[in-house]
């Protein structure tokens, strides 16, 4: 089966938006993700917001919807929700993927620069919500403990996995600080040249004991870093247990 084509996407997406017109349980919908900003590309997937009318079923709407991605060649599905919005996220046999997500009227608008509406009415954009800075140096300092005792312990395999956990919040760290999008790793090429190249210094080469300490060393001063443009009170505190960790 080949891929999908940016035509095929196209021509689904016409057909979904052309749906969510005729769907009486809906009362708008808006397109985000790169399709409502200017990164629309070839590997681009479909990202459609449908906000639901006040007497609408929630179960039957989403039901329907279901079926509908799964006529359009749909093989599977995951939900995630971020608070009480459902993304329902769909893989097609085409490789496509097509995030449908099912808002409530007193919710649905812009929390980000992806939104152009489609139909209806939004409510005000809303900032993005943030991570903390601080629950993120939280969790770069735990996940270095488990590199340390999985280094000690010969086990490379679990090192590198607590490794990259430590590095992705430190990463999510330097995108906050940058003032670019600091979820999934999404604006991480967007980040300077010489961010970039510190956190590429944080990639082990292989799982050579060696190598991994190495790159343990270099997200500990990266996490370091991070600290100081953070909070200096905390770093005072944590500076010095984090290089003991580090060795």
């Amino acid at each position: 089966m080949p891929i999908f084509t940016a035509d095929e996407r196209e021509r689904l997406r016409a057909e979904l938006v052309s749906a969510a017109e005729k769907d009486p349980s809906l009362r708008g919908a808006a397109h985000t993700g790169s399709a409502a900003s200017s990164r629309l590309d070839r590997w681009s997937d479909i990202d459609l917001a449908l906000c639901l009318a006040p007497a609408a079923s929630d179960e039957q709407v989403v039901a329907e919807w279901t079926d509908c991605l799964y006529h359009h060649g749909a093989v599977a599905h995951v939900d995630v929700t971020h608070g009480a919005t459902l993304y329902r996220v769909f893989l097609l046999k085409n490789t496509l993927q097509v995030d449908v997500s099912f808002w409530r009227a007193e919710d649905f608008g812009a929390i980000g620069p992806n939104f152009r509406l489609i139909f209806g009415e939004a409510n005000p954009p809303r900032p993005a919500p943030q991570p903390n800075p601080h629950a993120l140096i939280g969790m770069a300092w735990l996940y270095a403990l488990h590199v340390r005792s999985s280094l000690e312990r010969g086990r490379v395999l679990q090192a590198e996995y607590m490794l990259s956990g430590m590095r992705n919040h430190i990463c999510e760290l330097t995108c906050l600080r940058c003032g670019v999008i600091a979820a999934q790793g999404r604006g991480l090429d967007d980040l300077p040249v010489a961010e970039r190249d510190t956190k590429a210094a944080c990639l082990p080469q292989s799982l050579e004991p060696s190598e991994l300490k190495r790159a343990f060393q270099r997200a500990m001063q990266a996490l370091l870093e991070e600290l100081r443009h953070v909070d200096r009170e905390l770093e005072g505190s944590l500076s010095g247990p984090l290089r003991n960790i580090v060795g």
